[in-house]
């Protein structure tokens, strides 16, 4: 099996256990909505627009409420255990595109619920996650008011933010880095070593893609 079809498989059992209401780290949504977003981003790519282009947001939000509508809750998550679209023909493009995605939306859940606990990972993913990491932080990082030095607990350094700005050292495993890159910091158990106020904007910054 695949890191993506591990975490897909992971994320509908969960998906079972919790129900259509249980919170998620996503703003606003619940376990029904978010079931409802990664359908819609598989099976739907004429709605994709919407969730990187702010001026097709109301459309992409019209379809994922469509799918809730015509969906019940247990359906959207039967419909997200087998890879829609092009992914389901293409595993090499499912695990090259949804690893990620799908681990962190898996970690919504899991980190929106009380008493959790930062997983154990397999080597190959946690290499493969630092890897993406590293070579993405341009990009995650591209908001942030500050420099920033991600340092991978276990060996590893990279640079994102501002290149001519005072910097944040962020230093913890490569799932918990990733967790901080794409918007997560307040739930990512990372230290932040830097001056109090950098700290504080890094924190609060809207970072991801």
């Amino acid at each position: 099996m695949t890191h993506a079809r591990g975490e897909r498989s992971s994320l509908c059992d969960l998906f079972d256990r919790l129900g259509p209401d249980a919170p998620t780290l996503c703003t606003g949504w619940t376990t029904y909505d978010l079931a409802a977003h990664l359908v819609l981003r598989e099976r739907r790519p004429d709605a994709m627009g919407g969730i990187a282009i702010k001026p097709l947001a109301g459309y992409t939000a019209s379809v994922q409420n469509g799918l809730k509508a015509r969906h019940p809750y247990p359906e959207l998550v039967d419909l997200l255990r087998k890879p829609g679209g092009v992914f389901g023909l293409l595993p090499a493009l499912d695990e090259a595109v949804n690893t990620l995605e799908l681990f962190v939306h898996h970690e919504d859940v899991r980190r929106a619920q009380p008493s959790w606990e930062p997983r154990e990972l397999p080597a190959d993913l946690d290499r493969l996650i630092w890897k993406r990491v590293s070579s993405g932080a341009r990009l995650t990082l591209r908001r942030s008011p500050v420099g920033v030095v991600l340092h991978r607990l276990g060996g590893g350094v990279t640079l994102g933010g501002p290149r001519q700005s005072p910097r944040v050292e962020v230093t913890g495993s490569a799932s918990e880095l990733l967790m901080f890159c794409f918007g997560r910091q307040k739930h990512a158990r990372v230290e932040l070593t830097g001056v109090p106020y950098d700290v504080d904007q890094l924190r609060d910054a809207p970072l991801g893609m």
